[in-house]
């Protein structure tokens, strides 16, 4: 067309203009009313094509899943159809424009109602919690692929959904389909839903196992279940806050409740010191989730599962406090009342620094426990243990509440051991039970996380112990014989019948002593060779030095085998004898054929 033409076309004159302006024509129609008329029916076309309702293919086949490209131009549709439908509710709210946009509007939500339903359903193991958290390590590149596909598509379809103003729908059929999956899910980790009542009925053999699974189920579903749910509901919601809040509340807010519910369940049942460690596991399952249950559980819809799961910690935390009272009464109350032969281990010692060792191994739980619980009444006893001068005893210690705990049940322990000491009707043997036992107690601390709460000064401090009860047995035990043989007064000789009263004398107090002693108890093999060490020392070379000076004075002496029954030698073999309890030749080893054993 000649330029001229286009000017006479957009330029026309006003004469020209009022002439066809007042000329018989059809209503004008603007350029964006045809463009939208366009759109329309662009709409229309798509959404008839994938009504479900129109053809045999449209109803089997999945949009989403055969044609992305006409999937993304579905979507668009439906935007300019409600676009179109605002306009023409703004010019005719009862036109015939506006029926039939309604009724294709329908049409496109059945579509995508039905689209949303087959793709949470055909990706079940590509959207599971454990895929849409990350976590594990196990995804392949293509689940991982498919499981981001999927999510997209879902909000997709959820956005256009909401913004149409068909949002129930859709939630309705994510609900239905997520709180199967959260169900199944916790099914399949063997969580079964119990009552307090019936927890209460089951033996302590069946309640543990319980908590043991129990124990497996709630780290999964802290850290994978929950969390890969809430991930996905964020994700498809991602538009509207007040949806994806009611929506993860009401998959996951019952389930978990129900998990946390469980461990405060437990702690109503009957209780004892042998299922403290089974409550300390619980405790700490529920301590490490906690960064995750604020995070998960962080909408004000699902307070409700912080809240349970703090009052499952505060009745644990209860629960572990009574039985530490019940342990420190039950070592009290121990009314056994046989000695340990040969002054061994008492069995209460070995039962009671089992259990503190263990409880040493929660020793992180337990600062969080006995934070802020007071000790018993004061008493002198626990006057000593508070002013002791070691800085474990320091409030300024992180372990403090533990140490100081753990030291008085030690306490507790020790008393009692006292009380048993004396049944022994032997002093001497008293103090060796005390010193097996207090050794066992170090040993103990030595070897395990008590030596971290309780210090080197508390295990420096209790070794003394050790070393003075050993220094009593010694003076004791063999006073008599270190005492047995006279000293001769400065530059002078002993007469032959305090000789061979000195020979007697010692030969009686020594045979006497070993035969006592010989099925008495040194567990440690340190201390105990230390012992016998020590009294060699102390025996032998003044015996030797004797039988050199004056054996000679007896030589005529009738019956001198009754008299001088040892030679040196033979006090060390009889000395490296003892000490092993009644379980060696040692006690039974004949005076005049004396034992081998290596010391």
């Amino acid at each position: 067309m000649p330029r001229k033409g286009m000017r006479s076309l957009f330029f026309s004159s006003p004469k020209t203009a009022t002439r066809t302006a007042m000329a018989p024509t059809s209503p004008s129609i603007t350029f964006s009313e045809s463009l939208m008329e366009d759109d329309f029916s662009a709409a229309e076309e798509i959404i008839t094509k994938w009504d479900p309702d129109s053809s045999s293919y449209a109803k089997i086949t999945s949009l989403f899943y055969d044609n992305r490209r006409e999937a993304r131009e579905f979507i668009k549709s439906v935007r300019d159809l409600q676009r179109a439908m605002h306009v023409y509710v703004s010019e005719d709210s009862s036109s015939e424009k506006i029926i039939r946009a309604q009724s294709l509007m329908q049409t496109a939500m059945k579509r995508l109602e039905k689209e949303f339903y087959q793709i949470l359903a055909a990706n079940r193991d590509y959207l599971d919690p454990e895929s849409v958290s990350e976590r594990s390590s196990t995804n392949t590149t293509v689940s991982k692929r498919v499981s981001s596909m999927a999510m997209s598509d879902l909000r997709a379809i959820a956005e256009c959904m909401i913004q149409s103003g068909y949002g129930k729908e859709c939630v309705r059929i994510y609900k239905v389909i997520r709180k199967s999956i959260v169900d199944e899910g916790l099914y399949r980790l063997g969580f079964e839903r119990m009552s307090s009542q019936q927890l209460q009925k089951l033996d302590w053999d069946s309640l543990e196992h319980k908590i043991k699974v129990w124990l497996h189920a709630v780290k999964i579903a802290g850290k994978t279940l929950f969390t890969g749910e809430r991930i996905l509901c964020d994700h498809v919601f991602a538009t509207s806050g007040t949806v994806k809040e009611s929506c993860f509340s009401e998959i996951a807010k019952e389930a978990a409740v129900n998990v946390f519910a469980f461990a405060e369940s437990v702690t109503k049942c009957k209780r004892s010191p042998e299922k403290m460690f089974r409550f300390l596991d619980m405790y700490d399952a529920i301590a490490e989730l906690w960064p995750d249950i604020e995070s998960t559980f962080s909408y004000e819809a699902t307070s409700a599962v912080r809240t349970q799961a703090v009052n499952a910690l505060i009745k644990i935390g209860e629960s572990v406090r009574a039985m530490i009272i019940d342990f420190e009464t039950a070592i009290q109350k121990d009314s056994s009342k046989s000695p340990v032969p040969g002054g061994g281990l008492h069995p209460l010692t070995r039962y009671v620094m089992n259990y503190v060792s263990f409880l040493a191994d929660y020793n992180g739980v337990l600062v969080d426990i006995l934070a802020d619980w007071p000790l018993p009444v004061k008493t002198p006893l626990m006057d000593a243990l508070l002013t002791d001068d070691s800085s474990t005893f320091s409030s300024e210690n992180p372990l403090y509440p533990v140490a100081i705990r753990l030291a008085w049940v030690i306490l507790v322990l020790l008393c009692k051991l006292d009380g048993k000491a004396e049944l022994h009707k032997d002093v001497a043997l008293a103090y060796l039970f005390l010193l097996n036992n207090l050794q066992y107690v170090i040993s103990k601390v030595k070897n395990c996380n008590l030596r971290l709460i309780l210090g080197e000064d508390w295990v420096a401090k209790h070794e003394e112990k050790v070393r003075v009860y050993a220094a009593n047995y010694e003076k004791q035990a063999w006073h008599k014989v270190l005492t047995a043989l006279p000293d001769a007064p400065a530059g002078q000789q002993l007469s032959h019948a305090e000789v061979k009263e000195g020979f007697r004398r010692f030969s009686l107090a020594f045979e006497d002593a070993y035969r006592r002693h010989s099925g008495w108890l040194v567990s440690d093999r340190k201390i105990r060779d230390d012992i016998k060490i020590s009294l060699a020392r102390k025996i032998v070379p003044k015996y030797r030095e004797f039988y050199a000076k004056y054996r000679m004075t007896l030589r005529n002496e009738r019956g001198l085998d009754v008299t001088v029954r040892f030679a040196p030698e033979d006090l060390e073999n009889y000395l490296s004898d003892l000490f092993y309890g009644d379980d060696v030749s040692g006690s039974s080893t004949p005076l005049h054929q004396p034992g081998r054993r290596s010391g």
